[in-house]
Protein backbone atom coordinates (compact mmCIF):
# COMPACT_ATOMS: atom_id res chain seq x y z
CA UNK A 1 0.00 0.00 0.00
CA UNK A 2 1.44 3.39 -0.97
CA UNK A 3 1.61 6.24 1.47
CA UNK A 4 0.07 9.58 0.67
CA UNK A 5 2.43 12.42 1.44
CA UNK A 6 0.99 15.70 2.57
CA UNK A 7 2.89 18.47 0.85
CA UNK A 8 3.21 21.40 3.22
CA UNK A 9 4.38 24.59 1.52
CA UNK A 10 7.72 25.92 2.67
CA UNK A 11 7.77 29.56 3.57
CA UNK A 12 10.93 31.56 3.32
CA UNK A 13 10.79 35.18 4.46
CA UNK A 14 9.71 36.49 1.07
CA UNK A 15 6.96 33.93 0.56
CA UNK A 16 5.66 34.51 4.07
CA UNK A 17 5.58 38.25 3.31
CA UNK A 18 3.47 37.71 0.16
CA UNK A 19 1.22 35.23 1.99
CA UNK A 20 0.48 37.64 4.85
CA UNK A 21 0.17 40.63 2.53
CA UNK A 22 -2.32 38.77 0.32
CA UNK A 23 -4.57 38.08 3.30
CA UNK A 24 -4.14 41.51 4.91
CA UNK A 25 -4.98 43.37 1.70
CA UNK A 26 -7.91 41.14 0.75
CA UNK A 27 -9.51 41.08 4.20
CA UNK A 28 -8.56 44.72 4.82
CA UNK A 29 -10.56 45.78 1.77
CA UNK A 30 -13.50 43.69 2.97
CA UNK A 31 -13.45 45.08 6.50
CA UNK A 32 -13.07 48.72 5.46
CA UNK A 33 -15.82 48.36 2.86
CA UNK A 34 -18.24 46.86 5.36
CA UNK A 35 -17.48 49.60 7.91
CA UNK A 36 -17.89 52.28 5.25
CA UNK A 37 -21.21 50.75 4.21
CA UNK A 38 -22.43 51.33 7.77
CA UNK A 39 -25.50 49.46 8.98
CA UNK A 40 -25.87 46.91 6.19
CA UNK A 41 -27.85 44.39 8.23
CA UNK A 42 -30.65 46.83 9.02
CA UNK A 43 -30.78 48.14 5.46
CA UNK A 44 -30.95 44.66 3.94
CA UNK A 45 -33.76 43.57 6.25
CA UNK A 46 -35.90 46.57 5.26
CA UNK A 47 -35.66 45.94 1.52
CA UNK A 48 -38.20 44.05 -0.56
CA UNK A 49 -36.37 40.93 -1.69
CA UNK A 50 -37.06 38.19 -4.23
CA UNK A 51 -38.07 34.75 -3.02
CA UNK A 52 -34.54 33.39 -3.64
CA UNK A 53 -32.79 35.94 -1.41
CA UNK A 54 -30.78 34.17 1.30
CA UNK A 55 -31.15 35.14 4.95
CA UNK A 56 -28.66 37.79 6.15
CA UNK A 57 -26.55 35.25 8.08
CA UNK A 58 -25.49 33.58 4.81
CA UNK A 59 -23.56 36.60 3.52
CA UNK A 60 -20.75 36.84 6.11
CA UNK A 61 -20.22 33.07 5.99
CA UNK A 62 -19.99 32.95 2.19
CA UNK A 63 -17.89 36.10 1.92
CA UNK A 64 -15.37 34.96 4.51
CA UNK A 65 -14.88 31.69 2.64
CA UNK A 66 -14.56 33.57 -0.65
CA UNK A 67 -12.05 36.05 0.79
CA UNK A 68 -9.86 33.17 2.02
CA UNK A 69 -9.96 31.60 -1.46
CA UNK A 70 -9.25 34.96 -3.11
CA UNK A 71 -6.32 35.76 -0.81
CA UNK A 72 -4.76 32.34 -1.27
CA UNK A 73 -5.17 32.59 -5.05
CA UNK A 74 -3.46 35.99 -5.00
CA UNK A 75 -0.62 34.59 -2.93
CA UNK A 76 -0.06 31.72 -5.37
CA UNK A 77 0.42 34.17 -8.25
CA UNK A 78 2.20 36.90 -6.26
CA UNK A 79 4.79 34.62 -4.62
CA UNK A 80 6.60 34.12 -7.95
CA UNK A 81 6.56 37.75 -9.09
CA UNK A 82 10.36 38.05 -9.21
CA UNK A 83 10.79 34.90 -11.30
CA UNK A 84 7.73 35.58 -13.42
CA UNK A 85 7.29 39.32 -14.04
CA UNK A 86 4.46 38.50 -16.47
CA UNK A 87 2.38 37.79 -13.34
CA UNK A 88 2.06 41.57 -12.86
CA UNK A 89 -0.87 41.73 -15.30
CA UNK A 90 -2.79 39.11 -13.32
CA UNK A 91 -2.07 40.90 -10.07
CA UNK A 92 -3.19 44.26 -11.49
CA UNK A 93 -6.47 42.66 -12.59
CA UNK A 94 -6.89 41.20 -9.10
CA UNK A 95 -6.52 44.64 -7.53
CA UNK A 96 -8.99 46.19 -9.98
CA UNK A 97 -11.62 43.57 -9.13
CA UNK A 98 -10.85 44.00 -5.41
CA UNK A 99 -11.42 47.75 -5.75
CA UNK A 100 -14.76 47.13 -7.46
CA UNK A 101 -15.68 44.64 -4.75
CA UNK A 102 -14.67 47.23 -2.15
CA UNK A 103 -16.91 49.89 -3.73
CA UNK A 104 -20.04 47.77 -4.08
CA UNK A 105 -21.18 47.67 -0.41
CA UNK A 106 -20.93 51.41 0.21
CA UNK A 107 -22.75 52.12 -3.06
CA UNK A 108 -25.50 49.57 -2.42
CA UNK A 109 -25.96 50.04 1.32
CA UNK A 110 -24.35 53.36 2.26
CA UNK A 111 -25.53 55.46 -0.69
CA UNK A 112 -28.62 53.34 -1.50
CA UNK A 113 -27.77 53.49 -5.21
CA UNK A 114 -28.94 49.99 -6.10
CA UNK A 115 -28.83 50.35 -9.89
CA UNK A 116 -25.35 51.91 -9.82
CA UNK A 117 -24.30 49.03 -7.56
CA UNK A 118 -25.63 46.63 -10.20
CA UNK A 119 -23.49 48.36 -12.86
CA UNK A 120 -20.48 48.03 -10.53
CA UNK A 121 -21.29 44.32 -10.20
CA UNK A 122 -21.26 43.91 -13.97
CA UNK A 123 -17.76 45.42 -14.13
CA UNK A 124 -16.76 43.36 -11.08
CA UNK A 125 -17.91 40.17 -12.82
CA UNK A 126 -15.91 41.07 -15.95
CA UNK A 127 -12.75 41.73 -13.94
CA UNK A 128 -13.16 38.57 -11.87
CA UNK A 129 -13.46 36.57 -15.11
CA UNK A 130 -10.35 38.27 -16.52
CA UNK A 131 -8.46 37.70 -13.26
CA UNK A 132 -9.53 34.06 -13.17
CA UNK A 133 -8.30 33.55 -16.74
CA UNK A 134 -4.94 35.21 -16.03
CA UNK A 135 -4.48 33.37 -12.73
CA UNK A 136 -5.30 30.04 -14.38
CA UNK A 137 -2.65 30.65 -17.08
CA UNK A 138 -0.05 31.22 -14.38
CA UNK A 139 -1.19 28.78 -11.68
CA UNK A 140 -4.10 26.44 -12.35
CA UNK A 141 -5.11 26.13 -8.71
CA UNK A 142 -5.13 29.93 -8.30
CA UNK A 143 -7.59 30.20 -11.18
CA UNK A 144 -9.77 27.38 -9.90
CA UNK A 145 -9.92 29.02 -6.46
CA UNK A 146 -11.69 32.02 -8.05
CA UNK A 147 -14.52 29.99 -9.61
CA UNK A 148 -16.75 30.06 -6.48
CA UNK A 149 -16.23 33.83 -6.29
CA UNK A 150 -17.34 34.29 -9.90
CA UNK A 151 -20.39 32.09 -9.29
CA UNK A 152 -21.35 33.98 -6.13
CA UNK A 153 -20.99 37.35 -7.85
CA UNK A 154 -23.18 36.03 -10.67
CA UNK A 155 -25.84 35.20 -8.08
CA UNK A 156 -25.24 38.54 -6.35
CA UNK A 157 -25.82 40.35 -9.64
CA UNK A 158 -29.20 38.67 -10.12
CA UNK A 159 -30.07 39.43 -6.50
CA UNK A 160 -28.90 43.05 -6.77
CA UNK A 161 -30.93 43.63 -9.94
CA UNK A 162 -34.01 42.00 -8.38
CA UNK A 163 -33.76 44.11 -5.24
CA UNK A 164 -33.34 47.28 -7.30
CA UNK A 165 -36.37 46.34 -9.42
CA UNK A 166 -38.56 45.48 -6.40
CA UNK A 167 -37.61 48.65 -4.53
CA UNK A 168 -37.55 51.17 -7.42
Amino acid sequence: MSKVKLKIPKFNGERLFYFLLSFIITFGAAIISSIWAKNTKGTYELLKKPYFAPPPIVFPIVWNILFVLMAYALYRVWRDIKKKPENRRAIKLYFIQLLLNFLWSPIFFGLNLRFIAFIVLIFLWIFIALTLKEFYKRDKLAGILLIPYLLWVTFAGVLNFSIWFLNA
